[in-house]
């Protein structure tokens, strides 16, 4: 796995260079006992080589900026200029080209970035399973067969954790809006970042919900989403410090996100709290009631349920796309027809629940016994497999409930979250997630550092 701060070193010293590393990637793209097919849905080549030339020539004139020569998969959710943006649909793809980059897509290639290739995902980023029946899904990178089976990517931003994690692109930019960054990037065994939303801009990027949506990367380093997050919120780039281990504060919420968890979930994470605890972290193991009262709350009955429903996601669909039905992903369109129904008062009701609920978790993070963050497992499950899921519609449901539960909550509060590998190399991959409270992002990247070293070191 390449990281850029790897890169920029083997640059520096001559040793390799853009142009070397885009034919690496597009020949892992175009390898046809590969992933590349399902992971991409377009790859321009005559552009990226372009884009790597000019990288190089800055490079070798000292010129060099933030992120030249790292190629990074673009999800199909987002703008690129003379691109077709039809997030993973069919129902899109007679769009016409968009006339400009969205202005995260704009920023990276100001920075230098090698904009490469369009990244497939879950039809109009509605599920966290990482399925898409119109294009094929990307295999997870652990557990493929050689007949064909493997195992699911996590969504949905599917194509970019698969194009990561087998080494097509150096970074992907994804979307997540209720997991969607760091789910693929947990399944996969590679790390994802999702920022306080209103860091970086999503206009130019086709939404789910407007009011949790955000735009992060997934990387092979804390220390690169670092870089390309400072890139997408328009800061300069500062190395961030790793904070130590005997200053670090954090909250292991005992209760929903502990339950249901596979052997493996279980076993890893707990094994990389204990190694963070031996490297001195204050690990406190407690119940947080604000986030217990929210999983009490949508289990409810819908008539006694204090948090309204929204329809941000029909309200798009029934302006833009005809609402028919024909075309879409069966799945995507049943949860899209939810929320046809929903009232003005429910609306209403779900804004000022969340209000409300997002000063209870904030005072989680403040005050004199206050945390860095709260840490947690990613995701419950390991990758199921893909067959099952395809064939059983109640099964998948089931299962797209589990995946997204310990990430959506964190869309809910507009906290910031990372979640960084803690497996055992050549087990099934699993994410720890350190989640920041809002505006915390610098923070929980430099205690992102400090944990990812941590485990590195002694696991």
């Amino acid at each position: 796995m390449e990281t850029i701060k790897h890169l920029r070193g083997q640059y520096l010293l001559g040793a390799d260079n853009a142009a070397a590393l885009v034919e690496r990637n597009i020949a892992r793209v175009n390898d046809p006992a590969g992933e590349g097919a399902r992971a991409f849905l377009s790859l321009n080549e005559s552009s990226a080589r372009a884009a790597a030339a000019e990288s190089d020539a800055r490079m070798r004139m000292a010129d060099s900026r933030a992120l030249d020569g790292v190629t990074i998969a673009i999800k199909d959710l987002f703008d690129v200029a003379g691109e077709v943006t039809a997030a993973g649909s069919t129902v899109l793809r007679s769009r016409p080209p968009a006339a400009a980059d969205c202005p995260a897509v704009a920023r990276l290639r100001d920075a230098g970035a090698i904009i490469f290739g369009r990244n497939n995902m879950v039809e109009f980023a509605f599920s966290g399973v990482g399925i898409n029946p119109h294009f094929g899904t990307p295999r997870n990178v652990w557990g493929r067969t050689a007949e064909g089976g493997g195992r699911v990517p996590g969504g949905s931003s599917s194509g970019g954790g698969v194009a990561v994690a087998d080494g097509m692109a150096v970074a992907a930019l994804g979307s997540d809006t209720g997991g969607s960054v760091r789910l693929p990037a947990a399944f996969n065994g590679v790390v994802g970042f999702k920022p306080t939303a209103y860091r970086v801009p999503v206009n130019g990027a086709i939404p789910l919900s407007f009011l949790h949506d955000s735009v992060g990367p997934i990387a092979n380093s804390v220390e690169c989403c670092a870089r390309i997050d400072a890139v997408l919120a328009n800061e300069i780039y500062r190395e961030p410090t790793p904070k130590p281990m005997k200053r670090v504060r954090l909250l292991n919420p005992l209760g929903t996100l502990w339950t249901q968890l596979d052997p493996e979930v279980e076993s890893a994470v707990k094994r990389g709290i204990d190694t963070l605890r031996r490297a001195g972290a204050t690990v406190v193991d407690a119940r947080c009631e604000a986030l217990e009262d929210l999983f009490r709350d949508a289990a409810a009955p819908p008539e006694e349920r204090l948090m309204g429903r929204i329809s941000e996601t029909y309200d798009w669909h029934a302006a833009n796309v005809k609402l028919n039905g024909e075309g879409y992903d069966p799945r995507v369109w049943k949860r899209i027809m939810q929320s046809a129904d929903v009232t003005r008062a429910e609306m209403s009701r779900a804004l000022a629940y969340l209000r409300l609920w997002k000063h209870r978790m904030n005072d989680v993070f403040t005050g004199a016994d206050g945390f860095d963050a709260i840490i947690a497992p990613t995701i419950a499950c390991i990758a199921p497999e893909i067959a099952p899921l395809v064939a059983d519609e109640a099964l998948f449901f089931a299962k797209n409930q589990l995946i997204l539960r310990n990430t959506a909550w964190v869309n809910m509060m507009d906290g910031c979250a990372l979640t960084v590998p803690c497996h055992v190399k050549g087990q099934a991959p699993v994410g720890l997630q350190l989640v920041g409270r809002h505006a915390g992002d610098h923070a929980l990247l430099a205690l992102g550092l400090a944990v990812e070293q941590a485990l590195s070191e002694r696991m």
